[in-house]
């Protein structure tokens, strides 16, 4: 065993290996060489970092990141993809803006107020995410002085004069990008989120992008005018039980959500590198995007509206069936299909408006943030444009995936000019034999072999009958009991976490 090569071991098999050799350690007697051997000279210990001598801030961050190499946002342990929790933990630890109850190993968000807007799944990337939590602070100590046996403060103007968020305030920004991968940056920091604030529930409206191309094989062509036609009808307040995944372990019973927005948007400013679309008819470079804004989304809720959107365009569902889903009394059950791919989806903002305002912001259907932002490069604009600033990083990412892009495109046209181009139409024969090829916004279309409409498909459990089978699978008598015991379980959670609070505060 000691000539093992760990290096292709998987990450549960090396963390049981380590327990056992901790154990065999443990038991094992010292040797008489190990009790002779001379103890090595002290060397001095680098000094314990005392979080008492700091004060701290309740702040929130906005960041972005590329999701296609990391397993979601949220941490998993002993996942075998880092996720962005994990990656957001360790610089925050080695930075030293947090300060565990623990060990720095052991991810526990618990020990600093932490919130965040949106759980990203694998793959799923976010231009506008957003995070609460209390880091510490150049801000002084309070000065206390007893007097009259009474610790009193004292507030002298010498001692502490006025505190500027930006000049005197350590530059969040700067500190966690100087630790976090380069496709992972913090755009902005609030000093000052209102009170109350959470970074899941104060948001009052999140915006999704999922971004497409044409289809490069033949019969993907997309026909744009109709997905719009179908977006649109996403628009307002719906049951979405047939447009999302039911997870029966968080037993939800309310399935309405609110779409302010939904619409197929031409990109101008950008193009694909795409040669040959396999129709014979030239190539369309343009690129796309479905854009939704909503208040809240279920489990996959995007993804699903994305492939409906896709059997819209491929011509294989008329625009209508989004309505036909959106009626729960005719269609009360999800039919099978497959939702989109998840790598051109990206959170794209999260906004927190003024809540006085929310009304207004109800009758414009638009809600505006009302956070105080501090962006990169507003207090020192080499953060931003510098060398090693955030523009200067990013542009290091951007060229490494335009070399990629440029130079798959090139061999592309390369290989699509090449020979004879009379042969082109024969894939038509070749389709009728394999059947037909579904568009997911992959890289490559599905082989699926004849097409059943949705109406005509296998329909999946109804939420409640999920519910109810998970419930009792997991010993509890019904569904409504175990929402029920949950309930309890999680208000006596809460009530002894705020005697503990009281407690320790006094």
């Amino acid at each position: 065993m000691a000539d093992s090569n760990y290096e292709s071991w998987t990450r549960t098999g090396l963390i049981k290996r380590l327990r056992e050799l901790e154990a065999e350690l443990k038991t094992r007697p010292p040797s008489a060489e190990e009790e002779e051997i001379i103890a090595p000279l002290p060397t001095k210990a680098k000094p314990a970092f005392d979080p008492s001598r700091y004060s701290t801030r309740f702040i929130a961050l906005k960041l972005a990141y590329l999701g296609k190499r990391y397993g979601g946002f949220e941490f998993q342990a002993l996942g075998n993809q880092p996720t962005i929790e994990e990656e957001l933990w360790k610089a925050l630890c080695k930075a030293c803006l947090i300060f565990p109850d623990g060990h720095v190993d052991a991810v526990q968000f618990d020990c600093c107020q932490y919130s965040k807007c949106g759980r990203t799944d694998r793959g799923v990337s976010a231009f506008g995410q957003v995070i609460s939590l209390r880091v510490r602070s150049n801000r002084p100590l309070e000065v206390r002085r007893e007097r009259d046996g009474e610790e009193e403060e004292e507030e002298e103007e010498e001692e502490t004069p006025p505190f500027d968020d930006m000049a005197d305030e350590l530059c969040y920004p700067r500190i966690l990008n100087r630790i976090l991968p380069p496709d992972i940056r913090i755009l902005a920091w609030c000093p000052s989120p209102p009170a109350d604030f959470s970074a899941r529930f104060s948001c009052r409206e999140r915006q999704y992008r999922y971004f497409f191309t044409q289809p490069a094989f033949a019969g993907g062509r997309l026909d744009i005018a109709a997905m719009r036609d179908a977006a649109k009808r996403f628009e307002g307040e719906h049951d979405f039980r047939n447009l999302c995944k039911v997870d029966p372990a968080k037993q939800i019973t309310n399935f309405r959500r609110r779409i302010l927005e939904a619409d197929v948007v031409e990109m101008h400013d950008s193009r694909a590198f795409m040669p040959f679309d396999g129709t014979g008819t030239g190539a369309d470079g343009k690129v796309y995007y479905f854009l939704v804004r909503g208040t809240a989304f279920l489990w996959h809720q995007i993804r699903h509206m994305v492939a409906v959107l896709f059997l819209v365009g491929q011509g294989f569902e008329k625009p209508s069936v989004v309505s036909q889903l959106l009626d729960v009394d005719a269609t009360p059950r999800k039919p099978a299909y497959v939702m989109a791919d998840e790598v051109p989806l990206v959170l794209w903002d999260c906004a927190y408006p003024d809540l006085e305002k929310l009304e207004a912001s109800a009758q414009t259907n638009r809600v505006e943030d009302s956070l105080r932002w501090i962006y990169v490069g507003d207090d020192a604009p080499a953060d931003k444009f510098g060398l090693h600033g955030v523009v200067d990083r990013l542009w290091r990412l951007w060229r490494e995936c335009k070399m990629d892009e440029l130079l798959a495109g090139e061999l592309l046209q390369l290989v699509a000019t090449q020979g004879a181009m009379q042969r082109r139409g024969e894939e038509k024969d070749l389709r009728r034999k394999v059947g037909t090829t579904m568009f997911e916004g992959g890289n490559s279309g599905r082989l699926a072999g004849k097409y059943v409409a949705l109406s005509n498909r296998r329909m999946l459990e109804s939420p409640e009958e999920q519910n109810e089978r998970y419930a009792k699978r997991k010993g509890y008598a019904s569904a409504q009991d175990m929402r029920m015991q949950k309930s309890t379980e999680r208000e006596a959670k809460a009530a002894a976490k705020t005697k503990a609070e009281t407690t320790g505060d006094g």
